[in-house]
């Protein structure tokens, strides 16, 4: 609940400290001295926008800090927590504007965007201006009331995961259904690419394999003539080979190490040149035996790296990337084949998931009917209270089809009513006046007063165009919801000024330069004045005095 509230220096206030209360608070005062300026500067410290007119003519900023007791709301606690802003069961909103329009918020301490106070807001307080009753028309709040009033928020949030559910799987469904066209040209074409790939089967490094064995194929001739001329240089010829002349100096080298051992080591260099010799010509004998003279084979190695190049060019690759394209064209064929079976096992999800879209829509349909018959009643006996004795009021629930289903179910609501005999039931829009808005919608909150969440009502002149036993009756309904929850009500009514559990009165002062709105609590003779100033206007009779007097001593109920 709002605890405290300072401003300064905000439109013609220039210092202002309000202790509130529990209950029902009302606040009067003369046509135009700023009954609704505490309510404004609430509404800027809650996020609502700024600029630089809210500041008192002649100061830099205008300051406004509203502290709210939270210890008994779960729901504003856990949002400062996620936002890491919590302090202890108290919260202290601030909203800080200069004189250029520029505006600086702060939770606990803590600067923060305007989107945060207004995130924060909604969980502290709840402000109903003289038009707010307007809401009242529209389809979507009826059925926010409806469902509050229903206490139906866990199978609304079960159909609505469930309805995203089921939209999901739809959009996939027919993004999959609308490419089909597209996926079975582009089948068809693969189909095609890897069959021609599969039939020449690429294999890494077997290019470069063909290579080699085509040097080879293709020079077969002169390896193998070369490589014998090679060997009778070495070791064949009978006009002297390079063997038969290192054995003779070979031989001589021997004779001579016998002279002089120096020349050892020489001498088995030599040796050893012999046997190297020897041994490569063996090699070179076992080469030229191997070497092939092939034609046809060397036509296939052709043949086999022309399709090499062919493909490659085809698909406008490297040829060391073909096998790897090959397997990439492979793996997008398999993935479309899988989107067919995507298909299918889609059909069998959506099936499902609508079944359960409608086992929850229909168990919602039929909770709201229920609640619909309570809350009509309710809401018709309230009516009854406020002086619309004659009034009937009926909440129809009907069910759509299942194409004009959404998140919040299936249903069409609709709030009637019928404030003269004999008239059919009607949309509140097509029948209702401002003022008959004005008291079902003051029904309707005392109705849900247990079902709100907000710990604060303020509402700004909320019996605007009233009087009389209706004044009465609005007055009443007001402080019997000021029994389970914290309000707020700026009135110009005597009936419902005196409900209040308390009464503060503003008043303007000036001193013929400058203008300033004052806010004070008033004691119990101070509002007897009050009461019959607002009964009698400023010539207070002593019948008005006594009217005020009756009047806050008359039962609150």
């Amino acid at each position: 609940m709002l605890s405290h509230l300072h401003i300064s220096n905000f439109a013609i206030v220039r210092a202002l400290e309000i202790d509130w209360q529990t209950g029902m608070s009302t606040i009067t005062g003369e046509t135009g001295a700023g009954k609704s300026i505490a309510i404004d500067a609430l509404s800027l410290c809650l996020g609502e926008r700024a600029d630089a007119t809210v500041v008192r003519p002649g100061a830099d900023k205008a300051d406004i800090v509203a502290t709210f007791d939270i210890g008994k709301l779960p729901q504003a606690q856990h949002w400062l927590e996620q936002q890491d802003l919590a302090m202890g069961s108290e919260c202290i909103v601030r909203r800080v504007i200069n004189n250029e329009g520029r505006s600086r918020g702060y939770i606990n301490g803590v600067q923060v965007p305007a989107q945060q106070l207004k995130a924060l807001g909604q969980y502290l307080l709840s402000i109903h201006g003289q038009h707010a009753h307007q809401q009242l028309l529209k389809p979507d709040y009826q059925r926010q009331l409806l469902d509050a009033f229903a206490d139906n928020a866990p199978l609304r949030t079960q159909l609505k995961q469930c309805y995203q559910q089921w939209q999901a799987l739809k959009l996939e469904y027919q993004q999959l259904q609308q490419s089909q066209q597209q996926r079975e040209a582009q089948r068809q074409l693969l189909e095609y690419q890897v069959a021609e790939l599969d039939q020449f089967a690429p294999v890494s490094d077997e290019f470069a394999q063909l290579e080699a064995e085509q040097s080879r194929l293709s020079h077969g001739q002169t390896l193998l003539s070369q490589s014998q001329q090679c060997i009778e240089q070495l070791y064949d010829s009978d006009e002297g080979s390079i063997y038969q002349a290192l054995s003779m100096v070979n031989q001589q080298l021997e004779q001579l190490c016998q002279l002089d051992n120096s020349l050892s080591p020489l001498q088995q260099m030599l040796a050893d040149a012999l046997m190297q010799t020897e041994e490569a010509s063996r090699e070179l004998r076992r080469y030229a035996d191997k070497v092939e003279l092939d034609p046809e084979r060397l036509q296939q190695i052709d043949d086999r790296m022309g399709q090499w190049l062919t493909l490659s060019r085809k698909h406008q690759l490297n040829i060391e990337q073909l096998p790897e394209f090959h397997q990439q064209l492979a793996g997008q064929l398999a993935a479309l084949a899988g989107d067919d079976q995507r298909l299918v096992q889609l059909e069998a999800e959506l099936t499902e998931a609508e079944l359960h879209y409608q086992q929850f829509a229909g168990e919602l349909h039929q909770q709201r009917q229920q609640a619909a018959s309570k809350l009509s009643v309710l809401i018709a006996n309230s009516m009854h209270e406020l002086s619309m004795a004659n009034s009937r009021f009926e909440i129809n629930v009907q069910a759509l089809s299942l194409e004009q289903a959404s998140s919040h179910g299936w249903d069409q609501i609709s709030f009637t009513v019928s404030t003269n005999p004999g008239q059919p039931l009607q949309p509140l829009a097509k029948v209702a006046s401002g003022g008959e808005l004005s008291r079902i919608s003051l029904a309707v909150q005392v109705i849900l007063a247990d079902k709100i969440t907000t710990p604060t009502l303020i509402f700004d002149e909320v019996d605007v165009g009233i009087s009389g036993p209706v004044a009465a009756g609005v007055g009443k309904l007001l402080r019997q919801l000021g029994e389970t929850t914290q309000i707020i009500c700026v009135t110009h009514l005597p009936q419902v000024a005196s409900q209040g559990h308390q009464q503060l009165f503003v008043e303007k002062y000036t001193d013929g330069q400058a203008t300033e709105t004052r806010m004070r609590r008033l004691n119990d003779e101070q509002r007897i004045g009050e009461i019959a100033r607002l009964l009698a206007g400023e010539n207070i009779s002593a019948s008005a005095l006594a009217n005020a007097r009756e009047l806050l001593c008359a039962p609150a109920v």
